[in-house]
């Protein structure tokens, strides 16, 4: 293994490269990433890098937000097959319909959708933002995209405007379910329990504890808790147990796992270096529109 991230550093600095990755990376890839996050870090963190090119060891959606954020870069997927299901369960048919429905509608655009969903949005979100950007649009209507559950979640808390949901879901995070909760609760009386919001509404509220990967990790490193149950993809595990070696984290699910986020490995982060394959491309007038809402995020979530 030394051998390997020996290689990767030496062809990130002939490359003048930078690798930022996902949480659900295996935890290898933790080894050797230079920026480690979830959706909206590596977002904003992909505005700020110098670099000339970014590995971004995640699945496409994010290699095409990292490059219509940064045009000019180089922008590489070490495994060009990894993808998100969820990015592709709306359509801009099915926006263009709801536009016509409601006149004062707001399409927002969870960014863990692919780039042509983005380019009709008017705003993108991640779960660690949604709900702040959300409560900031002047719009009634909010036509959330494409994960029912965290629209679901946001709109709890929002009971000012009327939603409009999308039939979409993440398919590793929405097979959870109660019983397996009360399973776990019943193992570990002491643990809390903490979810993604992207989980079904009957395991959201028998958490502690709803949010983001980002907000996971810092829930659980301020928490005076010494014992947790994660409802979120295990890859978070690695980053839980480094910033908090005294406390004892279980995965609610062992079958929490993104076979797609897994795929990364050191041998194919050496090989996209070495070979430029799996670059991410985009026309340069899709990238402009696809834009425009990638960047409404980030202001509305300073």
């Amino acid at each position: 293994m030394k051998e390997k991230i020996d290689r990767i550093n030496a062809l990130k600095k002939e490359k003048n490269a930078v690798i930022m990755a996902h949480y659900y990376v295996q935890d290898e890839i933790h080894e050797i990433a230079d920026y480690i996050g979830d959706s909206f870090f590596l977002s904003e963190k992909a505005t700020e890098v110098e670099a000339d090119t970014i590995v971004l060891c995640g699945v496409s959606f994010m290699g095409e937000s990292a490059k219509i954020l940064n045009q000019k870069k180089k922008v590489l997927l070490p495994d060009g097959s990894a993808d998100c299901p969820m990015a592709h369960m709306a359509s801009a048919e099915g926006i263009r319909k709801v536009r016509e429905e409601y006149e004062d509608v707001a399409v927002v655009c969870y960014v863990n959708s692919n780039a042509e969903l983005k380019r009709n949005a008017d705003v993108c979100v991640t779960s660690s933002n949604a709900l702040k950007i959300v409560q900031a649009l002047p719009n009634q209507y909010i036509y959330f995209i494409p994960d029912k559950n965290l629209g679901r979640f946001v709109a709890e808390q929002v009971p000012t405007k009327t939603f409009i949901f999308n039939d979409g879901c993440c398919p590793v995070h929405a097979k959870l379910t109660r019983e397996e909760v009360l399973k776990a609760k019943e193992l570990h009386p002491n643990a809390e329990l903490l979810v993604h919001p992207e989980c079904e509404k009957e395991v959201v509220e028998e958490a502690a504890y709803a949010g983001s990967t980002a907000g996971i990790i810092a829930y659980a490193s301020k928490s005076d808790k010494k014992e947790f149950i994660i409802g979120t993809e295990l890859g978070v595990m690695y980053d839980l147990k480094k910033n908090n070696p005294e406390k004892v984290f279980y995965p609610l699910s062992e079958n929490l796992i993104c076979p797609d986020m897994k795929k990364i490995t050191l041998d194919k982060v050496i090989d996209v270096l070495e070979k430029d394959t799996f670059e991410v491309e985009l026309k340069e007038q899709f990238a402009k529109e696809a834009y425009v809402p990638l960047v409404r995020m980030l202001e509305l979530a300073k």
